[in-house]
């Protein structure tokens, strides 16, 4: 079976209709008796059905989709008893992680079929991510678990995907609380060989943070875009600030300002361009010891007119891993007690140094929930993480 079949099959649907079309394309081709897709919620820890009526225990499905979506590898799953078996398998688009396809099979076709369901789930991830702007279908599968606020409909909205990937960089994610962040924010862009992130520590609650932050961020996207055509480079951190800084003091008159850190990586040489604009903190880990990085702090986006940036570059070894945290994060207290970056942080990401930064970034996000005793954020919490490595020649 050629995956243009199931190519074209998903281009010609209706947006609303890839569940439905993906399991009739699977019963007709590859002799599946069932098949489920699991969408991941906000927050990443728990996938929902969405489309084709559930056959069999919900539980076992579900426990043997999440170690697939967990290890994004493909889960075998035994019989029900009727001969059959699940076989899930990781739906990842370009790095972010989506959700899960389940396939219900005979045994004996489970060795022929499973590579080629393999690249069929790639096919998938990827249509499912253009359906999103074309339909609400899957934003509403996804929110099961409550209701998104104004806020953060707006946040979730304006960031580009979760998560990243190709050889030599990972680039993931996480915005918390998921279904009420506010203002923290983090963009990404990749034009040739640059990776470009920005990170926002958001100011001020609930809808008001969110609009800050919009106008923030389509500055500096309008600004990166203004490259002349052609040229490989990112183009200047500095003058991206300038643009977002001056944008938001002439909404705001200063009365409102964005703590903001641009960050524009090589990802051939591990150059790093960066502009520290009153940022969220920055760490590294290289060789198991973990250090913040201290660029030359400058003045958050929009506190007083004219505000001119300067670009620092740094130059990052194979290996390295960077973690970029909000306040929300690193300064998260109870009452009559250090505050988490002072007691946790560092543990929580030395402990993460054998998983991909998806899985660091979780449970980086679990040990804060820890430390709140499972209570809801008061504050909005960002975490980025960023692994480097030269690309291996083709």
């Amino acid at each position: 079976m050629s995956p243009v079949g199931i190519d074209k099959a998903l281009r010609t649907a209706p947006p609303d209709r890839l569940v439905e079309t993906l399991d009739a394309y699977l019963s007709a081709t590859h002799g599946a008796k069932s098949s489920t897709v699991w969408l991941a919620d906000y927050r990443t820890t728990t996938l929902a059905p969405t489309g084709i009526e559930l056959l069999g225990t919900v539980d076992e499905q579900l426990a043997s989709a999440t170690r697939a979506f967990a290890s994004q590898t493909s889960v075998l799953e035994g019989g029900d008893g009727q001969g059959m078996v699940r076989l899930h398998l990781p739906l990842s688009a370009w790095g972010e992680r989506v959700g899960v396809l389940s396939v219900g099979l005979d045994p004996d076709r489970v060795p022929t079929e499973r590579p080629r369901l393999q690249d069929l789930a790639e096919s998938f991830a990827v249509a499912l991510q253009a359906a999103y702007k074309r339909t609400d279908r899957y934003h509403m599968a996804r929110r099961r678990k409550g209701r998104l606020t104004m806020a953060a409909e707006m946040q979730w909205d304006l960031l580009p995907a979760r998560g990243y990937e190709q050889p030599g960089v990972k680039l993931a994610g996480q915005l918390e609380p998921a279904y009420a962040v506010g203002g923290d924010h983090f963009d990404w862009s990749v034009n040739g060989d640059w990776l470009t992130v920005t990170a926002l520590n958001g100011m001020g609650t609930g809808l008001d943070a969110a609009l800050l932050t919009t106008l923030a961020v389509n500055a500096m996207r309008n600004a990166r875009r203004s490259i002349p055509a052609g040229q490989s480079s990112p183009g200047n951190l500095a003058d991206q600030a300038v643009l977002a800084a001056d944008a938001i003091f002439s909404q705001y008159g200063g009365a409102r300002h964005l703590a903001t850190l641009l960050l524009s990586l090589n990802m051939v040489t591990g150059e790093l361009r960066l502009v520290d604009a009153g940022s969220p903190r920055m760490i590294l880990v290289r060789n198991g010891q973990v250090q913040d990085m201290a660029p030359d702090p400058q003045l958050p986006l929009g506190m007083f007119g004219d505000t001119r940036y300067v670009e620092e570059s740094v130059q990052l070894q194979s290996g390295d891993r960077l973690f970029i945290v909000s306040d929300g994060v690193h300064t998260a207290a109870r009452p009559n007690e250090a505050t988490y970056g002072e007691r946790e942080l560092s543990r929580a990401i030395r402990s993460t140094r054998l998983q991909p930064p998806a899985e660091a970034i979780s449970s980086v996000m679990r040990s804060l929930r820890d430390f709140h005793a499972g209570a809801e954020l008061v504050d909005d919490a960002l975490i980025i993480c960023l692994d480097w490595a030269p690309r291996a020649d083709p």
